[in-house]
């Protein structure tokens, strides 16, 4: 008769891995593209609480397939794998809580949703602007280039000018103005600086912020057009190429540009 072989140490790590692979939480990292303490916490059911209470708030339900239904789903599977209680609250939830900002641009309002002060959804709503004349009504009701970064500046003011960033501003204003000549004192060149100043800084409140960049971006560029999918994509691949983690920034400047870009479609179609 023969005898069960005794597992070998390496199949023996390999079964205890998978099991605690098992027994992990599902974390916000897991299911939005955040970072920092937030990413490595598990999700809560007071945290899909706060959530929805926030989502009712402003949109008078859950939004389908938004942050809440997202945490809504992770939370009980987390609960009833026994890695949280029912009354549990992630703790920089619960310290720096759940917030929805409503940003209006001539023609549409830009709602971002975050967690801990890190975007985890963005929407927007068209909201036609009347004018007295069909040509006027239609121009008022597109969003320019400018615009999307003032948006930009709004929603994501407080985030440190990084080169991913930086790339994506020049590349917006290029398409905004049809030069590729850097302007001095244009919002490339602030970018650049900024994102240059900040490599050296080590807190986040010795930084340069989007917001010191972007605010009344309309007015600092030399030229501006109403934002194209051709100009979003062009940002897009731009801010994706120098970002590390091969992704956009969310509510960031390639973000606000493709947000502004559909709203154009839907406004000219």
């Amino acid at each position: 008769m023969s005898q069960e072989q005794p597992q070998r140490p390496q199949q023996q790590e390999a079964d205890q891995g998978q099991q605690e692979r098992l027994l992990e939480p599902i974390k916000y990292g897991d299911v939005f593209n955040v970072s920092g303490d937030l990413a490595s916490k598990p999700i809560a059911p007071e945290d899909a609480a706060m959530m929805q209470t926030a989502e009712a708030m402003v949109f008078g339900q859950t939004q389908k397939d938004g942050p809440a239904a997202v945490i809504q789903s992770a939370a009980p599977c987390n609960e009833r794998a026994g890695l949280v209680g029912h009354r549990d609250i992630t703790d920089v939830t619960g310290d720096q809580g759940v917030t929805i900002i409503e940003t209006d641009v001539p023609g549409s309002r830009i709602i971002t949703e975050s967690i801990a002060g890190q975007v985890v959804g963005q929407y927007v709503q068209f909201t036609p602007v009347q004018r007295p004349g069909p040509a006027a009504a239609a121009d008022q009701s597109t969003i320019t280039i400018g615009e999307a970064l003032e948006a930009a500046a709004q929603t994501m003011g407080g985030k440190p000018v990084d080169q991913s960033d930086a790339a994506a501003i020049q590349a917006a204003e290029v398409r905004a103005t049809g030069s590729n000549v850097i302007t001095p004192g244009g919002l490339a060149a602030l970018a650049q600086s900024a994102a240059a100043h900040n490599e050296q800084m080590l807190r986040d409140e010795d930084k340069i912020k989007l917001s010191d960049i972007l605010t009344d971006a309309t007015v600092k560029l030399a030229a501006d057009k109403v934002a194209t999918r051709q100009d979003a994509e062009e940002v897009i691949s731009v801010e994706i190429g120098n970002n590390p983690n091969l992704a956009t920034q969310p509510g960031g400047v390639a973000a606000s540009v493709a947000a502004a870009a559909r709203l154009n479609e839907n406004v000219t179609q």
